[in-house]
């Protein structure tokens, strides 16, 4: 049977209704099956990703305190006061006259003299050598700061490699931000202790308790 034309233009938007209808239907089903691929985080990802994290900061710390250590004596080496001659008894160390100026040995460099007396003594021969080198590097690092705040040391340390977690006391104390760093490493007890505040900056090691959770009234200054 042929259709006219009025017939054809009165069936067609029905069977254009019928379409769109079936591609609401279509794209319901795709957006359900889709929401429904989207599984949840299994238990405990979130917490592997933190200790991923937190493990690679760990390894970039340690990384840094090996370099910084890489000229000093292997872990454990205990310190050896210099070997008197035989037959001679251990001489004192000879103190300038008062007013008399010291001169520098040639090239300017000073060779740091192990204590044989008070905290740092009780610090290994590595503790020792690295004590010097990290008060080296932290204390020139805060001399550059022009407003040595909390937040300003923190953002020094961690530019050196000491992390937050080790960073600990940070505050302010009148005019100088006092802070401690935990640096035991490999059984050692070294840490620093350290003032900064322009001309009043002032960085030394400690020595904190080989063992345990880090804590200031435990440290040794």
């Amino acid at each position: 049977m042929k259709r006219t034309r009025a017939q054809i233009k009165a069936v067609d938007p029905v069977l254009r209704r019928r379409r769109r209808t079936l591609t609401v239907t279509a794209l319901a089903v795709l957006t359900l099956a889709s929401c429904g691929s989207e599984q949840p985080d299994p238990p405990g990802a979130r917490a592997k990703a933190v200790d991923s994290v937190s493990a690679g900061k760990d390894a970039a710390f340690t990384k840094m305190l090996d370099e910084v250590a890489r000229e000093c004596p292997p872990p454990g080496t205990k310190r050896e006061s210099p070997a008197t001659p035989e037959g001679e008894p251990p001489t004192a160390p000879v103190e300038p006259p008062p007013g008399a100026t010291v001169e520098p040995p040639p090239g300017g460099a000073v060779e740091p003299v192990a204590p044989t007396a008070g905290p740092e003594a009780e610090l290994d021969a590595r503790d020792w050598c690295a004590g010097v080198q990290h008060e080296q590097r932290v204390a020139e690092a805060l001399l550059q700061l022009k407003q040595p705040d909390p937040a300003q040391v923190r953002k020094v340390l961690n530019g050196l490699g000491y992390i937050d977690e080790r960073i600990h006391d940070l505050r302010r104390s009148g005019a100088v931000t006092k802070f401690a760093v935990d640096l035991r490493d490999k059984g050692g007890r070294l840490c620093l202790d350290g003032t900064a505040g322009g001309e009043l900056t002032e960085v030394e090691a400690c020595v904190a308790p080989a063992d345990g959770t880090f804590a200031i009234a435990n440290i040794h200054r």
